[in-house]
């Protein structure tokens, strides 16, 4: 038995999800705990994905600050499962990506691996992305491959549908590679929209989606983008798709409602998915959903008008809590680190070949 910590921060920087699994020939999840971001912090952060001064000094204080409060929860679930720090192999830390262009041959998570083993006295593996892009890939996305291994045993071919700040699909069907990459914005635009309009993090349940109607013209403008006709393997981040970005569009079009412009962010979300999924996979018998766009029941309600020949379900209907898979993801990622255990997948990032990812950092 092996005991592995993984933590993981997404692009819609709410908190850090810290999930400790149990390792054997099975994945299973042992223990939970989540830490809100700081509001100060979460500002910085987003300030770091664009262009700014000084940003070495601001990065490297920001990071100091991720790995402190990284460092406070994972003590915590230590304390709460009464186990001592010797008892983890290692944390698999993804830390804050703050630039994603491999086009330019780059991506860069921040989150000081150094300090969180001085602060944690456990071994961390990370920074698990460069080196799928120094083999040429996107170094993204990365968890086809886990959920490869935790849902291998189902039959049929199956989606994977990860809706955080951005969405991606795992595609796994009986004797093939698995095959995945991004489809878009999940909930960095409708977050971003209703935090400037409303001053709230997020749109809970779809509720305020749901009290406006999609408008077609605002709709076509958005699905213009170059990135939604380029095809597997690709990847996106904040970089393309951004408040700026709406906003552009929004000003060259007449003037909608707030919660009309939610709506068509929501359409935008839920179709670029399922044309994803369409053109990737027509066949799919089950669509697995997991991180926070599973708790929008306007999300889940509109996937499932969109593909009625498709089972749209939460992960949670398989015994996967969907708001802890990436966090598990990465603590997977640390054992096959570990493990000298190629966790690629060329058919998912366009990678040269399978390689090893993540940096050990030894306690």
């Amino acid at each position: 038995m092996a005991l592995y910590i993984g933590v993981m921060s997404g692009t819609s920087l709410d908190g850090l999800d810290i999930a400790l699994i149990e390792q054997t020939s099975a994945i299973k999840l042992i223990a939970t705990h989540y830490l809100p971001m700081p509001d100060s912090l979460r500002a910085e952060l987003l300030g770091l994905c664009a262009s700014g001064s000084d940003e070495i000094a601001r990065s490297a204080i920001a990071q100091q600050h991720w790995v402190e409060l990284a460092a406070s929860g994972i003590h915590s679930l230590l304390a709460q499962q009464q186990l001592q720090p010797e008892a983890i192999r290692a944390i698999g830390s993804h830390g804050q990506t703050i630039r994603h262009e491999p086009a330019r041959g780059f991506t860069v998570q921040i989150g000081n691996p150094a300090l969180l083993t001085e602060l944690t006295g456990i071994t961390v593996v990370s920074d698990f992305r460069s080196r799928d892009v120094a083999a040429g890939g996107q170094g993204a996305p990365l968890v086809p491959a886990f959920h490869e291994a935790l849902f291998e045993e189902r039959t049929g071919n199956q989606a994977v549908l990860n809706v955080g700040g951005f969405s991606n699909l795992s595609l796994i069907e009986p004797n093939k590679p698995v095959a995945g990459f991004d489809c878009g914005p999940g909930n960095v635009l409708m977050d971003a929209w209703i935090h400037q309009n409303r001053g709230e993090n997020y749109d809970r349940d779809g509720q305020w989606a749901a009290t406006g109607t999609a408008q077609p013209i605002l709709l076509k403008a958005l699905l213009s983008d170059p990135f939604f006709v380029t095809t597997g393997p690709k990847s996106t981040g904040r970089e393309v798709f951004n408040l700026p970005w709406l906003k552009r569009h929004l000003s060259r079009l007449p003037m909608f409602s707030a919660e009309d412009v939610q709506a068509t962010l929501l359409e935008l979300t839920a179709l670029t998915i399922v044309e994803s999924l369409q053109s990737a996979q027509s066949d799919t018998q089950e669509l697995l959903v997991c991180g926070g766009g599973a708790h929008n029941a306007t999300l889940m309600t509109r996937l499932g008008q969109l593909l009625p020949n498709t089972k749209v379900a939460s992960t949670a209907t398989h015994g996967v809590d969907p708001d802890w898979v990436e966090a598990m993801a990465f603590a997977w990622l640390a054992h096959c680190c570990l493990e000298g255990i190629a966790a690629n997948r060329p058919s998912v990032t366009g990678a040269r070949g399978l390689r090893v990812l993540g940096a050990i950092y030894p306690a």
